[in-house]
């Protein structure tokens, strides 16, 4: 009895001897496990080749010689979607594909992935969508999927959100001001965007011709606004819910593409 009381006390006293270097362990493994997943490399063989490919055409999308037949505009992925969707508030690739497939309701239908990533080529790239299967649609799909793996798959029978969606303003809240939209502009956005929203090398076109389509989702004040407020200007975001929501109304006071629906597939031949 005696003895087997003392085998017990041992064995007690090693195990917690050995707890915090077990705690710790798992605490570090949690750490690496949750702590910038997409920086990472990529897998061997082909998969790796293939979302490779994906992060090159977001980066690329207006140039790129597999995806420019499909873009209306100069427009890249990453014009939107940040450091080719890493940031983690301007609408982020990190967790998207976790949400897929989803009920969207602009298309009144539950749609795929790829379906979403083809939605915006006709809208934000005011282009074309890819064929559904086809290279572009799988390799940009098979990137965002990369950078939301382990992220728990969570679908949203609301609207197609990912768990880094952006957190949308009350626009309703202030009555937008498109004059003083207009001085921020000039005092904040015309070294990158130009006077007349063209775009330079430091920054796309935000109206006019080679811009986004009126169907895109930052056509719309709320969305804009939303987006200026943790994206603009980069890696200094300041704008006040107030001064985001008068830019946004000053930029979409402007005349951009028109949507067509109808552009479902097949190649254009914009004007640059």
């Amino acid at each position: 009895m005696i003895i087997g009381l003392l085998i017990i006390a041992i064995i007690s006293i090693l195990f917690t001897q050995e707890l915090p270097s077990r705690v710790k362990e798992d605490v570090n493994m949690a750490t690496d496990d949750s702590a910038d997943l997409q920086s990472r490399e990529y897998p061997e063989g082909r998969l790796g080749e293939v979302i490779r490919l994906g992060e090159t055409l977001v980066k690329e999308t207006s140039i790129h010689p597999m995806t420019r037949p499909l873009v209306g505009n100069r427009l890249n992925c990453t014009s939107c979607h940040l450091d080719a969707g890493r940031h983690p508030k301007a609408a982020s690739f990190v967790g998207v594909a976790s949400a897929y497939p989803a009920y969207s309701p602009r298309e009144s239908a539950v749609i795929t992935l790829e379906e979403r990533i083809a939605n915006c080529f006709l809208r934000s790239q005011n282009g074309s969508r890819p064929v559904i299967g086809g290279q572009v649609s799988v390799a940009i799909a098979a990137y965002i999927t990369w950078m939301s793996r382990r992220t728990p798959i969570e679908m949203n029978p609301i609207a197609p959100l990912g768990p880094n969606h952006l957190d949308m303003l009350d626009v309703e809240a202030f009555e937008p001001d498109i004059v003083q939209g207009e001085t921020l502009y000039v005092d904040r956005c015309t070294d990158c965007h130009l006077a007349d929203g063209s775009g330079s090398e430091d920054g796309p076109p935000v109206w006019g011709d080679h811009s986004f389509n009126d169907g895109a989702g930052l056509s719309k004040v709320a969305k804009m606004a939303s987006w200026l407020k943790v994206a603009m200007p980069p890696d200094d975001t300041d704008l006040t819910d107030r001064e985001a929501i008068d830019l946004a109304a000053y930029i979409n006071s402007h005349p951009r593409p028109k949507f067509y629906p109808n552009n479902k597939t097949g190649p254009l031949n914009p004007s640059r």
